[in-house]
């Protein structure tokens, strides 16, 4: 079984895991997938074809003689994939089977060429994954070659043999790659289990509709459903359709993911309902540049410094109400964030006392890169961090001084904590065990683009 499943993982190389009513995410495999699958494929369907052949009744005696038939060893020569338009995927193997005849009173020892092919058909399941079915298979065979060592054997035994090896292989033979097949979609059935994003948050793809086939592709249409505590993400506005344009990413790439804006507001939108993006940034007294005091405020704030008369710690309440907004241009992705942001300062009893609040508005690079499965981003800020008071416990502010004061403290720990959780990064469709290798990113108008190499690891 671990054998048949290694050559069905590396077939589902072909298939990642696709989505549900709208696509949001589209996921195109090309011609350099099949040319890494062809060659890491030879050594499991070596395996695969090494079949038990029954037993062969030696008839050139006087006497009928069952001899035992053993394959040991079978050699894939070739090993070539390509893409049938509208159907799936074509398999021409060539190899050598090195079979032994123990016969009495020497056994005999061969080679039988054969060529298996192929054509497997991939559709959409009923429970919206990928299926894969064998919709033709057959083998054909050359004359044997008598290894030099074994003994002559009459020709008439040799056709015998053969007939007899040939016609097990032609059945078992299409039989295995089928068995192979039906692993493949036990394990695709698993492919759309619930990936973590966060402590309480998951994502999960499903297909939208049947694959899309060229001779030069597989495109499958995909749609990533988030979910917090187990309920969806649903965006406020209905999901734009999204299509991936035909000649984008690097020539040659293994494969071609598009992302579309709507993957990105419903990951965002997540993130807010979540409250991931919230945070505190606290101040010690003893700190020798600390700056979240009562006794700093209190020189800009009149009020502060009465109410406060010794330091007192000061903290800021970053509380993000709305969602964040995503802008994706050419070559350039923002983030804009627009949090209030509450001053507290400790009272002597330990109490929180509310100062004043501050609505802020933060434009911010977005960097983008792909670590192994996994989409990941970086921040950093853009201009200046935009302050207006919402309101005032302590009478009257003078912005343009906060800003300085709070500015300078509120951007490291913003910054510190979004890389933080965008570090974690989102799950991108895979396959279990493949990896996304030397992956490129590359920004458009309303849409990103992955271009990378796969790699299955097992």
């Amino acid at each position: 079984m671990a054998r048949t499943c290694r050559l069905g993982l590396l077939l589902a190389l072909l298939l990642p895991v696709v989505g549900a009513s709208m696509p949001s995410t589209v996921v195109r495999l090309n011609k350099a997938m099949l040319s890494y699958v062809s060659e890491s494929g030879k050594a499991p369907l070596q395996r695969a074809m090494q079949v038990t052949v029954p037993h062969f009744l030696d008839r050139s005696g006087e006497v009928l003689r069952p001899a035992r038939v053993q394959i040991l060893n079978v050699q894939v020569l070739r090993l070539q994939l390509k893409f049938v338009d509208g159907v799936g995927v074509r398999l021409f193997a060539a190899a050598n089977f090195t079979i032994k005849v123990f016969r009495v009173p020497e056994p005999l020892e061969l080679i039988l060429p054969a060529v298996l092919l192929a054509d497997a058909r991939v559709d959409q399941g009923s429970i919206g994954t990928p299926v894969v079915s064998i919709s033709s298979c057959f083998s054909l065979f050359n004359k044997a070659i008598v290894l030099d060592g074994s003994h002559s054997a009459p020709p008439a035994l040799l056709v015998q043999v053969q007939k007899h090896i040939r016609a097990v292989l032609y059945n078992k033979l299409c039989l295995s790659v089928s068995n192979l097949v039906q692993g493949l979609n036990v394990h695709l059935g698993t492919l759309i289990g619930l990936k973590p994003v966060g402590p309480e948050s998951q994502i999960r793809y499903f297909m939208v509709s049947k694959p899309n086939i060229t001779e030069d592709y597989i495109s499958l249409d995909i749609n990533a459903v988030l979910f917090l505590l187990g309920k969806p993400i649903v965006l406020p506005v209905d999901a734009t359709p999204f299509m991936l344009p035909e000649h984008v990413g690097t020539n040659g790439a293994m494969a071609t993911v598009g992302l579309s804006q709507d993957l990105f507001d419903s990951a965002l939108l997540l993130l807010q309902k979540a409250g991931s993006l919230n945070m505190d940034i606290t101040g010690q007294l003893k700190s020798d540049d600390n700056l979240l005091n009562t006794s700093v405020l209190g020189q800009i704030i009149p009020e502060v410094a009465r109410q406060f008369p010794e330091p007192m710690p000061v903290v800021l309440k970053v509380r993000l109400g709305g969602t964040p907004v995503a802008t994706l241009h050419t070559n350039n992705a923002t983030l804009r964030l627009q949090p209030l942001v509450e001053v507290l300062a400790s009272a002597s009893n330990s109490a929180f006392h509310s100062l004043f609040s501050l609505d802020v508005a933060v434009n911010l690079s977005l960097q983008l890169s792909v670590s192994k499965v996994k989409l990941q981003g970086t921040t950093s800020v853009l201009g200046d961090v935009k302050l207006t008071v919402a309101s005032s416990n302590v009478g009257f502010i003078d912005t343009d001084q906060i800003h300085a004061l709070v500015g300078n403290v509120f951007e490291k720990p913003l910054l510190d904590h979004l890389n933080a959780l965008l570090g974690m990064g989102v799950a991108l469709p895979n396959v279990v065990n493949l990896h996304y290798v030397t992956p490129e990113v590359f920004v458009h108008k309303g849409y990103v683009v992955i271009s990378s190499g796969l790699s299955y690891q097992n």
